[in-house]
């Protein structure tokens, strides 16, 4: 990166105060910035950083003022350095170009213009690919599969037969789409395979994390939808529906034939029970097991789950325990003397 901060601030419809011609080389944290680095300030409070960070430029609220480094003013401070922080990483991004000698190709395969294949990718008969689509090296991408425009595919990624990847898909290495539901009939102690006969399909602007394991439908589809975002080792069980813009945090596991409704958020080890529904809006947090249906909008909290301030209540009273049961032994002793007493003078 190499650019003025007046062609930042033009690029973010900002408004420079300080030296225009300031050059850019990087990016960085208030604290951690030092010369030619562009940092931001969203919280108050930290505020009195902008005396002693050694950034070249801050991008802060429009309200803001301060001596020290040329400002960058925009209305969300947070949101326009996502904005140059993201430029930064797509010039970044590996670009694939053309299709790399030692991939595997079947000629059935119909890949569309500006296609990128890595080395010793393997793209199985019936495969459609869409425009400027990049697949890194060793990924599998497996019969009649559909992959669809500018989607990003890291090394190492398998994409099993006949499932569907929208467009503008992020896809981390070591993830498993289309793998088998886990299904078996028991008969006679023995555990019988139930076939799983159904596929995947991964909508538009989904991001899906390292070493995600997403299974197949039995029978219909397992459906991640549109704009969620999937951290590293969840595991999305057969028949699943996410609805559009949910954010499933890391180590999550969503039992068979679940639901979410729309902008859902499951906080890292979330556990949700199988054949239940969350929710529009709804919030569940860290390490929390799921084992009813969810309201639209509920905050959940706890294992098994509930409201979470009436958990956070339950669990406070949990901590006082020794304490309750001092005092319930001091009440039991009190009840046995008054009864003593009361005793002593009914006999005399």
């Amino acid at each position: 990166m190499r650019k003025t901060l007046s062609e930042i601030s033009n690029f973010l419809g900002g408004r420079v105060v300080g030296d225009r011609d300031i050059v850019i080389t990087g990016v960085s944290g208030l604290k951690e910035a030092g010369p030619g680095d562009l940092t931001f300030l969203a919280n108050p409070k930290y505020l009195p950083l902008l005396k002693t960070t050694k950034a070249s430029a801050v991008i802060v609220a429009e309200d803001v003022s301060a001596e020290g480094p040329a400002l960058i003013r925009v209305a969300n401070p947070s949101l326009a350095f996502t904005r140059v922080v993201a430029l930064i990483k797509e010039s970044l991004t590996p670009r694939i170009r053309g299709v790399h000698p030692t991939a595997v190709i079947s000629p059935d395969a119909v890949l569309a213009e500006n296609v990128g294949v890595g080395p010793h990718v393997v793209i199985e008969p019936g495969v459609r690919i869409g425009r400027g689509t990049m697949i890194g090296a060793g990924s599998y991408v497996g019969e009649k599969a559909v992959v669809g425009e500018e989607t990003l595919i890291y090394p190492n990624v398998t994409l099993r037969e006949d499932v569907s990847v929208g467009s503008r898909v992020i896809i981390h290495s070591g993830s498993v789409i289309g793998c088998d539901g886990f299904g078996y009939l028991t008969v006679e102690e023995k555990h019988m395979k139930i076939p799983q006969m159904g596929t995947v399909v991964i909508e538009d602007d989904v991001e899906i994390g390292a070493c995600v394991t997403i299974d197949r439908a039995r029978f219909d589809r397992t459906v991640i939808g549109k704009g969620t975002k999937v951290d590293n080792l969840v595991q999305i069980a057969h028949n699943v529906r996410t609805g559009e813009n949910c954010i499933i945090v890391s180590q999550v596991g969503i039992a068979g034939s679940t639901t979410l409704g729309k902008n859902v958020i499951l906080a890292g080890q979330v556990g949700v029970a199988g054949h239940l529904h969350v929710g529009d809006g709804a919030v569940v947090m860290a390490q929390s097991g799921i084992s009813k249906d969810v309201a639209a909008k509920a905050v959940m909290f706890g294992s098994p789950a509930d409201e979470h301030r009436q958990a956070a209540r339950t669990l406070g009273h949990v901590g006082r325990l020794s304490h309750y049961v001092e005092r319930i032994k001091a009440l039991e002793e009190k009840i046995a003397s008054l009864e003593e007493s009361l005793k002593k003078r009914m006999d005399t």
